[in-house]
């Protein structure tokens, strides 16, 4: 799942790429997928789109967003997109085809869930879904805004006390675009536990943790995304997690410790036994 750093990178992809091509048809559900999930009748994306032009491509949280003249195209996180010049041989599958009028074309496909979805530009906010909405109307966590001022009234609020640092980064779109994926590193580079409460966290540890989430965000998207994750043309990002299934049971570079794996919160968590103390 593509989290907030690939989601930048593939929008100034886009921006490079397919910004001012008009589209010249659009292709729904090639290939049938079960949790590919589309707001309204998707049969209407070809009436909405066709004849239109790119405008601009922009991320929210682990989203991209693609101004499209009068609509919006909105793809979450579960979502593989592709940019295929002409002549190029198509995917077997794909959910989303859009083809430009130079022949060459997106390809939008779902990997196990993702939303693909349409929506008129200035559309009233309650017509647009909760997920996409909660991510455009918070600060962006690569931006400016997202300042220390703005996260540290997020982890000393009162709702935040109770919850791990696993539950208070990476769920309920605190940190629209900060998932799982990143969470093992921020957390790793702050030495903090992920089953720690934030009220257990001193103020230099909850600074700590804004920088390592802002360095961190940032180090993967200037390595064009983790080696997990691909970017439009298909390459895959250059950024490797110290974390992850690859690192479980292997010697800590940091201290020597062993990392290990746990599961947690309906999903696998990784830390270091030596730098990430559990007290």
């Amino acid at each position: 799942m593509i989290e907030a750093p690939e989601a930048r990178y593939l929008c100034e992809q886009l921006t490079e790429t397919v910004v001012g091509k008009r589209i010249s048809d659009v292709f729904i559900q090639f290939s049938p997928h079960k949790f590919a999930w589309f707001n309204g009748n998707s049969d209407e994306f070809a009436e909405w789109l066709v004849d239109k032009r790119i405008n601009s491509a922009q991320s929210q949280g682990g989203m991209v967003e693609i101004t499209i003249e009068d609509k919006v195209l909105v793809l979450t996180d579960g979502v593989n997109l592709r940019y295929l010049t002409p002549g190029t041989k198509l995917p077997a599958k794909h959910q989303l085809l859009i083809a430009f009028e130079d022949e060459s074309c997106l390809i939008a496909s779902v990997r196990m869930y993702g939303g693909l979805m349409c929506y008129d530009k200035n559309a009233a906010t309650g017509m647009l879904s909760e997920y996409y909405r909660t991510a455009k109307s918070k600060p962006q966590v690569m931006s400016d805004a997202f300042s220390k001022e703005y996260f540290l009234g997020l982890i000393n609020d009162e709702s935040a006390q109770k919850k791990s640092a696993k539950a208070f980064l990476a769920t309920e779109q605190t940190v629209p675009g900060l998932g799982n994926g990143v969470l093992q590193d921020i957390l790793y580079h702050a030495h903090i536990h992920p089953k720690k409460k934030i009220a257990a966290l001193t103020d230099k540890e909850k600074e700590n943790l804004f920088y390592q989430v802002k360095e961190t965000m940032n180090d993967i998207y200037r390595q064009g995304g983790r080696n997990t994750e691909s970017d439009l043309f298909g390459e895959n990002g250059k950024y490797t997690a110290c974390l992850s299934k690859d690192t479980a049971g292997k010697a800590c570079p940091r201290c020597g410790e062993t990392i290990v794996k746990e599961n947690y919160l309906g999903g696998s968590i990784y830390y270091c036994r030596g730098c990430q103390i559990l007290e």
